[in-house]
Parts: C-alpha cells; sequence; structure tokens
C-alpha cells in the first residue's frame, strides 16, 4: 500500500510502515512544515492514504470538499509510537481492504469507516 505518514505522527510509523513493504512518504522526514492542503492534495493526486492525528483533515474533506483517496485519522489516548504501531497494526490485518477512498477514525477500540 501507499501511505503519507503526516509529520505529526512521527517517523516511527513510517520506518515500521517500510519494514513491512509498504511506500511510505514521511512529512516528517522528507516535508517537514508544509500544510495540510499540500499533502492531501499530494496523496490524492499520486494515491496515497495519509495516516495522521491531525483533525485538521476531517475539515478539509468534510467541510472544504477536498479529495482523497483515504485518510486514517488517529484519535488515541496513548500517543505513543508502540501504542500507533500496536492499533495500526490491527488497523491493516483487519481493514486493510476498506482503508482505500474512505476516512477511517481509529481509537483504542473503535473503528469507524466511512466512504
Amino acid at each position: 500500500m501507499r501511505f503519507i505518514v503526516d509529520e505529526c505522527t512521527g517517523p516511527s510509523v513510517s520506518e515500521w510502515l517500510r519494514s513491512l513493504n509498504h511506500t511510505v512518504f514521511s512529512v516528517y522526514d522528507e516535508a517537514k512544515g508544509v500544510d495540510d492542503e499540500r499533502i492531501i492534495d499530494k496523496a490524492h493526486r499520486e494515491n496515497y492514504i495519509i495516516i495522521t492525528n491531525d483533525k485538521d483533515f476531517g475539515e478539509l474533506v468534510y467541510r472544504s470538499g477536498k479529495k482523497h483517496s483515504g485518510i486514517v485519522l488517529l484519535r488515541l489516548e496513548d500517543e505513543r509510537p508502540e501504542s500507533k504501531i500496536s492499533i495500526l497494526q490491527h488497523l491493516l490485518d483487519s481493514y486493510a481492504d476498506y482503508l482505500a477512498n474512505s476516512f477511517v477514525i481509529v481509537t483504542q477500540t473503535t473503528v469507524r469507516i466511512i466512504k
């Protein structure tokens, strides 16, 4: 799969996804400080799924009508990299087929998929 990992989500998630042979664009490593609109435009244009902790992507999609190829919004109480990776492992194991072109909200205990 192809992922853009947002700056706030961190480099550990990017490294972990790469270790699973996913294609990853890390905002933290490759485009620090770039604004959310440019990220969502790149993701849509180049068919990436965005992984983020930033609720602003919901605003861009639902209020501004921005097109996307998939967004995973992590709403976790435990923001440590190990927690993010554990949650994402479960998400990929159980819901990988549903991520493309969906807005996915993930908490410690729930996954909500909006097509």
